[in-house]
C-alpha cells in the first residue's frame, strides 16, 4: 500500500556531508491513512553485514532515536505534507559506507529492529572515501 523512494547517495570525501530523501506514495494516504500515521525509519547494510538500524522518528516528527553510531552527526527528518522522510548525514566516515534503505510502518513510533518494518525501498547507495 506504500511505495518509497530513496535518493540523494552518491560519493563523498572522510568528513564531508550527503542529504537523503525517501518520497513516499500511494493510494493509502487518501483511502486508508495520512502519512503523519506512519512511523519511518532508516537502514543501512554493507556488504557482507547485516542490514543495521541507523534512525527512526515519530509519525508526528516529535520523536527521533538514533544508532550509537551516528548519535551527534546524523539527523533524521520529515516534511508530511510532502510525503517524505530525510537523513542528513554530517561528518562521514569510512565505516558510514553502504547501502541505505529507508522503511514505514504505521505506527505513531517503533522499534530498531527490521522486522518491525512492512514498507521498504530499493535502498541508495553511499559512498565515503578517505
Amino acid at each position: 500500500q506504500v511505495q518509497l523512494v530513496e535518493s540523494g547517495g552518491g560519493l563523498v570525501q572522510a568528513g564531508g556531508s550527503l542529504r537523503l530523501s525517501c518520497a513516499a506514495s500511494g493510494r493509502t494516504f487518501t483511502d486508508h491513512a495520512m502519512f503523519s500515521d506512519y512511523a519511518m525509519g532508516w537502514f543501512r547494510q554493507a556488504p557482507g553485514k547485516e542490514r543495521e538500524f541507523v534512525a527512526r522518528i515519530s509519525g508526528s516528527g516529535g520523536a527521533t532515536y538514533y544508532a550509537d553510531s551516528v548519535k551527534g552527526r546524523f539527523i533524521i527528518s520529515r516534511d508530511n505534507a510532502k510525503n517524505t522522510v530525510y537523513l542528513q548525514m554530517n561528518s562521514l566516515k569510512s565505516e558510514d559506507t553502504a547501502v541505505y534503505y529507508c522503511a514505514a510502518v504505521r505506527s505513531y513510533s517503533s522499534g530498531s529492529s527490521p522486522s518491525e518494518y512492512d514498507y521498504w525501498g530499493q535502498g541508495t547507495q553511499v559512498t565515503v572515501s578517505s
